[in-house]
């Protein structure tokens, strides 16, 4: 054996002859499959859960007995959206005079009204709704209340009659 001089093993590194292969995208494909995935269902997911809107269109009766200066009240319509079902808005007498409200607020936790003058005749109304959601896409139960709140019954400027009333739901045929 030969060497050469001035050559020197010394603070060499040892060569390995290795194979490179090809780097896996698995791991990455699975990834992004993964997040692919999960945005197509957490839009779902949340349409899901998501609470349905407040919708109280329908008809308000007195549950049980009306009381006393009450004996010709129907009923409280309310028809926001103008369905042809449903009666129109107001409150509505078993002689078959229908009060339309003069001002209103309704919202779930503050429903409130003073209809028009009819025969020196008007009523009044202030109370809350029971229960949220889409009232006629919902069974709400024949004799559950839904909607609880005082009316007063005007004639001329003077109170006739006023009662804490609790209300049941009908949604219309």
């Amino acid at each position: 054996m030969s060497m050469l001089k001035g050559f020197s093993r010394k603070g060499a590194k040892t060569q390995r002859n290795t194979i490179r292969s090809k780097p896996s995208f698995a791991p990455l494909y699975l990834c992004v499959s993964f997040l692919l995935l999960l945005s197509l269902v957490c839009p779902a997911l949340s349409q899901r859960t998501k609470p349905a809107a407040f919708d109280p269109d329908g008809s308000f009766w007195i549950i049980g007995e009306p009381p006393t200066g009450f004996s010709d009240f129907g009923g409280i319509n309310l028809n926001g959206k103008k369905l042809r079902r449903l009666p129109p808005s107001g409150v509505q007498t078993n002689k078959g005079a229908n009060y339309r409200f003069k001002t209103q607020i309704v919202k779930r936790s503050n429903f409130t009204f003073t209809t028009v003058t009819i025969g020196d005749v008007y009523y009044t109304f202030s109370g809350r709704f029971l229960k949220g959601g889409n009232f006629a896409a919902t069974w709400l139960g024949d004799e559950s209340p839904i909607l609880e709140g005082t009316l007063t019954k005007f004639q001329g400027s003077k109170k006739v009659a006023e009662a804490k009333l609790k209300f049941s739901y009908f949604g219309g045929t």
